[in-house]
């Protein structure tokens, strides 16, 4: 008997390009997040801190990037 084993991507070229958008989006974020030393580190500059970059946007971003991942890994293969 001769078998042919057939084979099955799991993720389509889609897939993948969803999946590259999700982590794209997550770095995006994780950058917007990231900075903020101050010259002198005896000083507290809490505007640099709290700014709606870093508390509003940047976790925007992150959060899509994690549900555009859901998203890519959960979406059917259109072949």
């Amino acid at each position: 008997m001769h078998m042919e084993k057939q084979s099955r991507e799991l993720f389509s070229k889609e897939n993948l390009v969803w999946m590259g958008i999700g982590a794209l989006l997550m770095i995006a974020g994780i950058l917007l997040m990231s900075g903020g030393k101050s010259p002198d580190p005896t000083v507290f500059d809490d505007k640099e801190v709290y700014s709606a970059r870093r508390i509003t946007w940047a976790p925007i971003l992150i959060i899509a990037g994690l549900a555009t991942e859901v998203y890519a890994i959960m979406r059917g293969s259109r072949s």
